[in-house]
């Protein structure tokens, strides 16, 4: 396995501008008289991180917090400096410089913010939801705040809250992109497609557009059979980043959906490099899971009936709870002349499908 190190830190949530977040601290740190050159340093610190370079803001911010560890500034911009560099092995160094930013200065809500969403892409959304109502109490009414409490409610399971909350942000701040992003994943909850696709495209066509909103709507495209369309999604979502493999699955299910499996295949390996090895989380339990299906569809097409089987069953490994797939291999086992197998997966997934009625 690689170290944690070399793998890449996702945040679900849509990554908002931290040049717009902190400039009006760097302002007051900068003024503060108390500390001339703490304050430069501080806005050098953010200066650098705005600009992405975050190693230099990890170096100006030791260097603020060796001579006064009480710098709450200092700890939050290390913290999301530590983010910045995507890696896994430093979400609980960040978590860690966030919290020991709000312990010395409660009221530095962008810390808080960049906390929640911390908790909330782990999967712990109470504590998020804590976080945020806490801000809100500070600060009635921020935008950024109710936008991504919208969002954390959704995950709570009321995705009618997310719609109230997100507009709201939006008569606040009609320039907030996540807001529309939001929006879209409330209204696919609430089966209400083409709302979500009217967000998505407002979402897309934002200098903030992210990935996660492209990959998105390009899912809608193929659910439609709008297969130019998701295709041309994917791509704008690999140029922007190169190392999600979202994209690449989405751009395989492009493929797989004209048959064209090759392509399909090629886009899966770029999607799963040989040796690239994932965190033990649910997320990327299901990635891993969908990939094995995509390549299983691929070699069906290519009649390699052997390796689809393979597939299947390594899907079937990260989830055992998909009833489609047990369908699948029913159908391959028959192709292969063995009924009894073919049985066995019919009767597993009758037993499933009749579990989640």
């Amino acid at each position: 396995m690689r170290s944690a190190e070399s793998l890449r830190y996702k945040l679900t949530v849509p990554r908002l501008r931290i040049a717009v977040v902190l400039l009006a601290s760097v302002v007051t740190w900068a003024q503060t008289p108390r500390a001339d050159l703490q304050g430069a340093q501080l806005g050098a610190a953010a200066e650098h991180l705005q600009q992405g370079r975050a190693e230099q803001t990890i170096r100006e911010c030791k260097g603020v917090l060796a001579t006064d560890p009480r710098s709450a500034p200092a700890h939050m911009l290390l913290g999301l400096a530590y983010l910045a560099q995507g890696s896994i092995a430093m979400v609980g160094e960040a978590k860690a410089e966030l919290q020991q930013a709000l312990d010395l200065d409660p009221e530095l809500l962008w810390a808080r913010f960049y906390l929640a969403r911390l908790y909330l892409d782990q999967g712990l959304s109470e504590k998020a939801q804590e976080q945020l109502e806490r801000g809100l109490k500070q600060r009635p009414g921020l935008p950024h705040f109710l936008s991504l409490l919208g969002e954390v409610r959704r995950k709570l399971g009321d995705p009618g809250a997310s719609l109230e909350l997100n507009r709201k942000a939006l008569e606040a701040d009609a320039t907030i992109t996540p807001a529309h992003y939001f929006l879209a994943l409330a209204y696919l909850d609430l089966k209400q497609e083409q709302a979500a696709m009217a967000e998505f495209e407002k979402a897309i066509h934002s200098p903030y557009v992210t990935p996660e909103m492209y990959n998105a709507l390009a899912s809608l495209y193929i659910k439609k059979q709008q297969f130019a369309e998701a295709e041309d999604l994917c791509r704008k979502a690999i140029a922007l980043d190169r190392s999600r493999p979202d994209a690449y699955l989405n751009l395989a299910r492009v493929y797989n959906a004209q048959h064209a499996s090759d392509k399909a295949l090629e886009a899966l390996r770029a999607a799963l490099p040989e040796g690239k090895e994932f965190p033990p989380s649910e997320y990327y339990q299901e990635l891993q899971a969908d990939i094995a299906v995509e390549r299983g569809a691929a070699y069906t097409a290519k009649k390699m009936y052997a390796l689809a089987i393979d597939e299947y069953a390594r899907a079937l490994d990260f989830d055992p709870r998909r009833a489609v797939i047990h369908r699948r291999l029913a159908e391959l086992y028959l192709q292969k002349g063995d009924p009894a197998r073919a049985a066995l997966h019919t009767k597993e997934a009758d037993k499933l499908e009749k579990g989640q009625r």
